[in-house]
């Protein structure tokens, strides 16, 4: 019922895009700009990227190419140093079918301490039942009487080892020729478990020539060498031992 008086509000038509609000109009909003807010960085993350020039690419390959033939030598002898370091501190005696003691100095059929000391250790081992043959290895230098082997010997028959317990490789004039040396003796008994007994610093690179000769190596170290573990001296003849692994490897590849 209308009183009198009363007035009612007058609806227009609003214009197109505009919103009205208790009888008033308001300005139409203005519609989105395409590429606004989100998208337009939705976009930009999907956009294709410029690809590089081909001479950018080859720059690039160089440039990685570089790198890796600067940094490959250094990492590659840190590697070998630390597997010859890793296997000087490795003790992986256990029985096998012989003993090899790897040959140095000797003075007139006396060995030097360093031969003496990896003599002593495989005795000790020896002693222990580990194996029930002994090879000794090395030949000899210009004017020498006796070799290497000759000389280890007689040092362990003077210590108690029978005489028909030891083989004689007597002609190798390195590390390379003294194991093919051991493979050809123990080949013909088919024998092929050994354990070998250096210094430390030797047995990485005794260890690869065995396999390589298809002989099971483990190897033991003469710790009481006067070649210390842990002294100057052992860290000098390990970073030489790096060098002589390289060139075997070099050389039979």
């Amino acid at each position: 019922m209308k009183r009198s008086g009363d007035t009612q509000p007058l609806s227009l038509p609003s214009p197109s895009g505009a919103t009205a609000v208790r009888g008033k109009i308001l300005a139409p909003s203005a519609p989105a700009k395409a590429g606004d807010g989100p998208t337009t960085e939705l976009s930009a993350l999907l956009a294709p990227r410029k690809r590089r020039s081909r001479s950018g690419q080859i720059r690039g390959w160089l440039v990685s190419l570089t790198v890796l033939v600067l940094l490959a030598p250094p990492l590659l002898g840190v590697s070998l140093l630390g597997a010859v370091y890793w296997q000087a501190r490795t003790d992986e005696t256990r029985p096998v079918d012989a003993i090899v003691i790897l040959g140095t100095a000797q003075y007139n059929g006396r060995p030097s301490p360093v031969l003496r000391a990896r003599l002593d250790h495989a005795l000790r081992v020896y002693e222990a039942g580990i194996a029930p043959l002994i090879v000794v290895t090395g030949g000899k230098e210009q004017g020498d009487a006796f070799t290497e082997a000759e000389a280890s010997q007689e040092y362990l028959v003077t210590n108690g080892v029978p005489e028909d317990a030891i083989l004689l490789e007597n002609r190798g004039r390195d590390s390379w020729q003294s194991m093919q040396g051991v493979a050809r003796l123990l080949e013909q008994r088919q024998l092929s478990r050994i354990l070998l007994v250096s210094d430390g610093f030797h047995l990485f690179r005794l260890k690869k020539m065995a396999y390589d000769l298809g002989l099971t190596a483990f190897a033991t170290a003469a710790t009481r060498s006067p070649i210390r573990q842990g002294s100057p001296n052992e860290l000098t003849y390990m970073i030489r031992e790096v060098g002589g692994i390289t060139k075997y490897i070099w050389d039979t590849r």
